[in-house]
């Protein structure tokens, strides 16, 4: 069982309508996909693996040796359960850039542009699957028809682990938020999905984008299309490079069920999510991260 593959560039060909259906078989049914033929340049995206390695090499990984991780790992048999095999950083429009990585910042803003453009007809295609207005998707994580939504960039290296058997690079867990587009290393793999109980590789690829469904996707579809397990494995050979940037709603946005997924012509369907504030929402996930997600959606204080 193998991630879908799919190329993006055929919704505007003849193949559009098998395309559109392949991208909302992937949503329902595995919550991740990759796509090729997406519209990035690839001069960009080789830009963007070159910059990372060399800020991790030289910003990043003496501090990661000197690391309680690697400590632990060093001194005691045991597993290390509450922690990841992983170094991040979290970048912004606002961020404090590194200084010491030539063209880092430069390179990295230029790509969150490019993403973010990607992210928002990615989430017209859903509009479109789901039979939702043009826009929806983005205007109900904007909180409206400004720009408010989140968009976060997370840079994340991991280095080659002596014990893999004993940390994960990154805990089993879904997404608190909206459309995740990931650039993941295409020579050191580690990603997993789990689907039908079991842990399915994301086959490393070049210069594609790997799109997962976060858990407001998830409200908001009312369900139809689903948020995935998922977790990195700690490389044995290799750094392992990923670069995920997520278009997640604005805190103040109040997120539910689409109305037109709710209300059918001559019946019901149950809505089984509660209206509520993503703020409140993102309470409960940071305490609950790594735990069931269903618990998440009832804990949260209904609007």
């Amino acid at each position: 069982m193998a991630i879908p593959v799919i190329d993006f560039s055929k919704l505007n060909g003849e193949d559009r309508a098998k395309t559109m259906a392949q991208i909302a078989n992937a949503c329902q049914e595995s919550g991740f996909f990759q796509l090729v033929n997406h519209g990035i340049p690839v001069e960009l995206l080789e830009r963007v693996k070159k910059v990372s390695s060399e800020f991790y090499k030289g910003e990043r990984e003496e501090n990661f040796n000197k690391s309680k991780e690697v400590d632990f790992l060093d001194e005691s048999s045991e597993k290390l359960e509450n922690v990841d095999w992983e170094d991040v950083i979290t970048i912004l429009d606002d961020n404090e850039w590194p200084s010491k990585t030539p063209s880092f910042q430069e390179t990295m803003k230029e790509y969150r542009f490019e993403l973010k453009k990607f992210a928002e007809k990615v989430m017209q295609v859903m509009d479109e699957n789901l039979g939702l207005p043009k826009g929806y998707i983005r205007k109900a994580l904007n909180d409206g028809d400004g720009d408010n939504a989140f968009f976060g960039t997370k840079v994340s290296h991991y280095p080659p682990c002596p014990h893999p058997e004993r940390v994960k690079g990154l805990r089993a867990h879904t997404d608190a938020g909206g459309v995740i587009l990931l650039f993941q290393d295409d020579k050191v793999g580690g990603l997993q999905v789990l689907k039908d109980g079991e842990w399915i590789d994301v086959q490393p690829l070049p210069n594609t984008i790997v799109i997962n469904t976060g858990d407001q996707i998830e409200v908001l579809s009312n369900g139809r299309y689903k948020s995935a397990w998922h977790r990195v494995l700690s490389p044995v050979h290799g750094i392992r490079r990923s670069i995920a940037s997520f278009y997640n709603p604005s805190l103040k946005a109040t997120i539910a069920p689409a109305p037109q997924l709710v209300e059918k012509t001559n019946q019901q369907v149950e809505q089984t999510y509660p209206k509520f504030v993503f703020g409140d929402y993102m309470s409960v996930y940071v305490q609950q991260k790594f735990l069931p997600k269903e618990p998440r959606f009832q804990a949260v204080k209904a609007v």
